[in-house]
């Protein structure tokens, strides 16, 4: 697959071009980026939920419906993702490729027009979004904030980030809080939206055949009457090297389970100073982050201390987090484990079997990024936000020249800064 091109389309608006006959179908996303901040993140959460609801051609759900399956049952989705402390408010349309419909006309115009009205030309009611879609979209909006607790794994890391973070934007859910949603109504709703599409930066990526030149030229045509003003530039992740305190902080909670959650979270250290995002990534990848890791193969196979344990790397933010479940009383073995096998890394036992199966399982990861379109959305918009223009091959390529010793040093940097447990309420 040929790597795509990276072109300002508008003011801040940047389009990724990845032409490709691979697919049947071809992807357009809309990413409008926005800090992450505890008082709007329900807001932006909301917003995309709103504007799918209703435009002013088509002013409610079955109307956008009906226009969807006459381009050939084309959808159109919206997500909220986290990359560090930038929000970002997707808008994603799927639709059958122009290279495989019969003719010489395909559909992107009509797509991309469509897509831009959901945007641009909400339905309104007295100049504002309207009330009842306001309301409607509140209340889901709520149960999805308030359900987090029924995951009990993503529940603990969730828990985990919030309190080692606290003070820091990226402890605020990528949702927002229940509190913030709450007051959200019609009026306070279309103030943001109206600063979002304002200020936000814009980040669009195609995958399809269609040519550069005719993606731009259909995007242009549906976002000509997109409002400009003075964008944020100040968009970024604060990135904390060091934890905040001289010992690691503990934190435990009570809940109603039947298997503790022992999540631990790291400062990535100077490893943050100048970031290689490859050797890093290995390094997750050799320490927990896959089925060949150290965790997985000596603290859950060969000590049979959790029934789950796996890393997780914030490249965005620089800390690296590990998640395990546990029996209760085996709490003080697990932590010692983990740590145990960090600390192996940190005086160079990396055998050259983990070393080999950490290559191969990442490249071999990278690879299986081409085959999902949705999955190459999501890498391309991550390697915007770190800064990083590297297409799949180059990273392919950097992979095999990382050095067993730059694995040490990243382990050795790491500090442990707080363990949060999750254990159950007769517990002792």
């Amino acid at each position: 697959m040929q790597a795509p091109s990276r072109k300002e389309i508008a003011p801040f608006v940047f389009l990724t071009h990845l032409q490709t006959n691979k697919f049947k179908t071809a992807t357009l996303r809309l990413s409008l980026l926005t800090q992450l901040d505890r008082d709007t993140a329900a807001k932006t959460a909301l917003l995309p939920r709103v504007l799918l609801r209703g435009t002013e051609s088509h002013p409610d759900m079955e109307s956008i419906a009906r226009a969807l399956d006459e381009l050939y049952g084309a959808e159109i989705e919206q997500k909220i993702v986290k990359k560090g402390e930038i929000q970002c408010l997707n808008l994603s349309a799927s639709f059958v490729d122009d290279s495989c419909l019969p003719g010489e006309d395909g559909i992107l115009p009509e797509v991309t027009a469509l897509l831009g009205e959901i945007l641009l030309r909400p339905a309104r009611e007295g100049g504002k979004l309207k009330a009842v879609y306001v309301e409607s979209e509140r209340e889901k909006l709520l149960d999805e904030i308030r359900g987090r607790i029924n995951n009990k794994d993503l529940y603990a890391i969730g828990r985990l980030v919030e309190q080692m973070c606290d003070g820091e934007a990226f402890s605020v859910f990528r949702l927002g809080s229940e509190q913030e949603a709450e007051e959200i109504d019609a009026e306070a709703l279309t103030a943001h939206y109206e600063e979002l599409l304002a200020t936000s930066p814009i980040e669009i990526f195609y995958s399809g055949a269609v040519p550069l030149e005719q993606v731009e030229q259909a995007l242009e045509t549906a976002f000509k009457t997109l409002p400009r003003t003075e964008p944020d530039l100040d968009l970024g992740t604060d990135v904390r090297m060091n934890s905040l305190e001289e010992n690691p902080r503990y934190f435990t909670e009570e809940l109603d389970v039947t298997q503790g959650k022992l999540s631990l979270g790291f400062r990535l250290g100077a490893a943050m100073e100048e970031p290689d995002y490859v050797a890093l990534r290995l390094f997750h990848y050799i320490y927990g982050g896959s089925v060949n890791s150290k965790l997985f193969l000596n603290v859950r196979e060969r000590l049979s201390l959790c029934y789950y344990a796996t890393s997780i790397l914030e490249e965005h933010k620089g800390l690296l987090l590990v998640a395990s479940g546990i029996e209760f009383e085996k709490y003080d073995e697990a932590k010692a484990e983990i740590l145990a096998q960090l600390e192996a890394m940190q005086k160079g036992e990396i055998t050259d079997q983990e070393f080999g199966w950490g290559k191969k399982t990442l490249m071999s990861d990278l690879r299986m990024l081409c085959d999902e379109q949705a999955q190459l959305e999501d890498f391309y918009l991550n390697q915007t936000l770190l800064g990083e223009d590297s297409d799949i091959d180059a990273l392919i390529a950097a992979v095999e020249r990382v050095e067993k010793a730059e694995i040490i040093e990243i382990a050795k940097e790491l500090q442990l800064d707080a363990v949060y447990f999750l254990t159950g309420e007769e517990a002792e």
